[in-house]
């Protein structure tokens, strides 16, 4: 196997043009924390796009970076949190899950790689994901040839926004060299309002009154008897959680906790901003289900008030381990042995739609079936001429997200 490990846009330029020539498939990597995701490689090339780092551009008062793609997650995001900034999209770090490490390495995934996943966490809610925070991108096409999209500031885009083409398209479209992100202020503090020992139809429930209140909570999540002692070294003890983040400024935030103890007449815990956001990064992180394992993990997105009724239908048939972000519309769902790739998805489809991604599984059952939710009719055929433009010989990670 030939790995190719650029430090600059032209040396990726110059694999991907050999590639298109010879026809031969690449597998498209940054730090590789995400390559468990996806139908197993089956290339005998690579593009490790690791060394090809460094910001390009930091302007704090403008709020925009840019960053060579294989610039570490972790080296931006503390050089944002020197400024009391941050990515608002929160990124998640799929190592824990994937791996059941912890990053302590810094090698917590690339920028590039944020935007291949469309990462988001658990403020999706308020401020999206990664394709929602993406101002530009410099790539290099299937074809073998390098453009731009985008560029420095929010209003920049007439026509087709090619760098949000890129979000969530996991290499199969581009090979991306350089990206510019939006940044914004961190908040100055937060606290979690805790309710507890909540049923999950209840838990849906209240997370939905919440939001639907003016004390502008940032996220919401519930964690199941038992799930909640997985999360920030067992504090929270094992009876259900369900948690309510506020965050921004000091007397901001206790006015807006203050309303919330009131909506839920008195009946609340509350959590210091230090164990609020070890909190919130162990529901990020999906601190839950990292055990080391690869027993099977699904993300399915929903209708938030049609997820606690997957999981009680699931239930009845699967031993399941389950728990709630996105007020209820984001299920984690972990199984013991065998995927149920069918049952799942048809109970989401009886349930409104949505979206449900194999997360995590052994290699055999990734190869076996759809991992990624299968498109069909007008969007299947769109997302295959979207293919066809970008990579016509599809050698950019052939069969990662579908069989063609």
């Amino acid at each position: 196997m030939t790995t190719f490990t650029p430090t600059t846009a032209a040396e990726v330029l110059d694999a991907v043009r050999w590639a298109a020539a010879e026809e031969q498939p690449l597998e498209i990597l940054g730090c590789g924390t995400k390559r468990g995701i996806g139908r197993p490689a089956q290339t005998e090339h690579a593009v490790d796009l690791s060394g090809l780092t460094g910001v390009t551009l930091y302007e704090p008062e403008e709020l925009v970076l840019s960053a060579r793609a294989g610039t570490p997650l972790a080296e931006i995001e503390a050089l944002l949190a020197a400024r009391g900034q941050e990515f608002a999209f929160e990124p998640m770090d799929y190592a824990p899950l994937l791996t059941g490490k912890t990053s302590s390495d810094g090698k917590s995934g690339t920028v590039g790689g944020a935007l291949a996943a469309n990462l988001s966490g658990p403020r999706r809610l308020k401020a999206g994901a990664a394709r929602d925070h993406i101002l530009g991108v410099h790539a290099v096409s299937g074809r073998g040839e390098a453009f731009k999209a985008g560029g420095r500031v929010v209003k920049n885009v007439t026509g087709y926004d090619l760098s949000k083409a890129m979000a969530g398209s996991w290499g199969t479209l581009a090979v991306v060299t350089d990206l510019t992100f939006k940044v914004l202020p961190r908040a100055e503090t937060e606290t979690t309002v805790a309710l507890r020992r909540l049923d999950d139809e209840k838990a849906v429930a209240a997370m939905a009154a919440a939001l639907a209140s003016s004390a502008e909570v940032s996220a919401a999540a519930h964690l199941p008897e038992l799930v909640a002692a997985r999360v920030a070294g067992g504090t929270l003890g094992s009876d259900p959680a369900t948690l309510l983040r506020v965050d921004g400024f000091g007397p901001s935030v206790a006015y807006r906790v203050a309303m919330l103890s009131d909506l839920f007449g008195g009946h609340v815990e509350t959590i210091d901003t230090e164990r609020s956001r070890a909190l919130w990064v162990g529901v990020r992180d999906v601190a839950p289900f990292a055990d080391g394992t690869d027993r099977p993990v699904w993300r399915i997105s929903l209708a938030p008030s049609e997820g606690w009724k997957l999981v009680a239908a699931l239930r009845m048939q699967l031993a399941v381990d389950a728990f709630y972000d996105w007020q209820g519309g984001l299920v984690w769902l972990r199984l013991e042995d065998d995927p149920e790739a069918e049952l799942v998805r048809r109970l989401v489809r009886r349930l409104g739609g949505g979206h449900a991604t194999l997360v995590r599984a052994a290699a055999p059952v990734r190869a076996a079936i759809p991992v990624f939710e299968p498109q069909h009719g007008a969007l299947g055929a769109l997302s295959a001429r979207l293919k066809s433009e970008f990579d016509p010989r599809g050698i950019l990670n052939p069969g990662r997200m579908a069989t063609v």
